[in-house]
């Protein structure tokens, strides 16, 4: 994670839900790469996520609404999807952005509804240290990079340059153009259960200015954090990075 990722997450900490029902799982918060970064961060932890998969059997939905996260836990996901003994199908019901995008276009299929978004991008990462130190990070970044373009190009039947020139632009596509894009397989019928989350997209540079309608019929969630505890967690991210050692 970067500066920006880390006050991103912080703020978007308890927006999000993570359930599941019969077959269908709802992936509604961002993606934690292990379980100590879930509880200090938010987010589902690769292990959570595996754990809900092996409890089932047969065709799974996966309903998505995530602003991204981890790249690392996005790919331990992925890894689940591709050894699951069944279809996995993916429906993205309002924005599946960064480490998210990732995990809808491994699934057997993807489902945009209509008004919802999907973003790819280059990946983050934070580094302390000399100019040793940056040139890896560098090194890193790119090879990270290129597994994600390729993964894109896998489902889309395109070149992964083409899709690394995509994400550094920083792409936000809506529904038609995901599928258009070949990133999503279709069309589905608008969703009337959609999370309350509106995700702090601060983070990004390109983010559009979007709020996710209420989910109907279900009451407000009290337990989402206030305005004030929100700038309170920025206020320790802020303190988190001056504090790092060098």
């Amino acid at each position: 994670m970067n500066y920006a990722h880390i006050k991103m997450r912080l703020a978007n900490k308890g927006l999000g839900s993570f359930r599941a029902e019969g077959n269908t799982i709802w992936l509604y918060d961002a993606i934690a790469s292990d379980d100590d970064e879930a509880e200090y961060f938010g987010g589902v932890s690769p292990s959570a996520f595996i754990a809900q998969l092996k409890a089932m059997t047969g065709p799974v939905s996966l309903r998505i609404h995530s602003p991204g996260g981890s790249v690392f836990g996005a790919q331990a996901m992925v890894a689940a999807i591709r050894q699951y003994d069944g279809p996995i199908t993916a429906q993205v019901d309002a924005l599946a952005a960064s480490a998210a995008s990732v995990v809808a276009v491994a699934c057997a299929s993807c489902a945009m509804v209509p008004g919802s978004l999907m973003m790819i991008h280059k990946a983050w990462g934070m580094m302390i240290g000399n100019s040793d130190d940056a040139l890896d990070m560098a090194a890193l970044l790119d090879k990270i990079d290129g597994n994600i373009a390729a993964a894109y190009a896998e489902k889309a039947g395109g070149k992964t340059e083409d899709f690394l020139a995509l994400m550094k632009a920083q792409t936000w596509f809506t529904a038609d153009e995901a599928v258009a894009a070949n990133l999503a397989d279709e069309m589905t019928q608008a969703n009337t259960q959609r999370a309350q989350a509106k995700w702090d997209m601060s983070a990004y540079a390109s983010a559009p200015q979007f709020e996710t309608p209420p989910a109907q019929g279900r009451p407000a969630d009290d337990s989402a954090p206030s305005e004030a505890e929100r700038e309170a967690r920025l206020r320790r991210a802020d303190a988190l990075i001056r504090l790092a050692p060098i």
